[in-house]
């Protein structure tokens, strides 16, 4: 199943409500969360209040990506803000498993992000607890960056290594994702994909359907 997940860190946020009203309405099936510490990454973005306040907008899944050291700290605090689905950088962890496992303890989904330049290796000894992998196209802390094309390689090798295990585990893909190349992410084999500059500029319902329209091509 190809699922859109628009991002809210490229919606106005004097009208975030509306606007996670607006890409639920128009079809969107995620709502893509991106928690930053500005240790892990650069920038701060936001924490359990505002999801915990979104949660009401929409029934939709909530999809928390943690930008931020040692996330497995915030699990709980996470679930009970609505969270969904949890997911960490391999990159941001001590104890990768340990992560994971705590996340699948609290009854939430599991993801592990890997950073453009991270290798696919780190991956093989929890592939098979996970529910997502999320390949980053750019490098994590700021929206409206441009794609990395060499990240379209390591989502093909993702998709090999799950296929390989009979898994059938979402790989996701966020960064620079536009309607020019969502097509090329899902033959790579990409079936979710999050969207922020491109869904929330201009009329996000109508950039939601545009995206939606290019999915349905794929599973017909």
């Amino acid at each position: 199943m190809l699922i859109l997940a628009p991002s809210i860190l490229g919606a106005d946020f004097k009208k975030l409500g509306a606007q996670v009203e607006a890409v639920d309405r128009a079809g969107a099936q995620y709502i893509h969360l991106d928690v930053m510490d500005g240790e892990f990454v650069p920038s701060i973005s936001f924490g359990m209040p505002l999801i915990q306040s979104l949660r009401s907008c929409t029934d939709k899944i909530f999809d928390v990506h943690m930008m931020v050291r040692e996330p497995g700290r915030y699990t709980e605090a996470m679930k009970e803000a609505g969270a969904d689905l949890i997911c960490v950088h391999a990159e941001a962890c001590t104890h990768l498993d340990r992560t994971v496992k705590h996340i699948k303890e609290a009854g939430l989904k599991a993801g592990v992000a890997l950073n453009p330049a991270t290798g696919t290796e780190v991956l093989e000894y929890v592939l098979d607890d996970l529910d997502m992998v999320l390949i980053m196209s750019v490098n994590p802390g700021f929206g409206g960056q441009k794609f990395i094309p060499y990240t379209i390689e390591k989502i093909r090798k993702v998709r090999k290594m799950c296929t390989e295990r009979g898994l059938t585990t979402d790989i996701q893909v966020d960064g620079g994702v536009t309607c020019e190349n969502a097509g090329q992410l899902i033959e790579a084999g990409a079936n979710i994909l999050v969207a922020g500059s491109s869904v929330f500029r201009g009329d996000p319902e109508k950039n939601v359907k545009d995206f939606l329209s290019i999915f349905e091509e794929y599973e017909k």
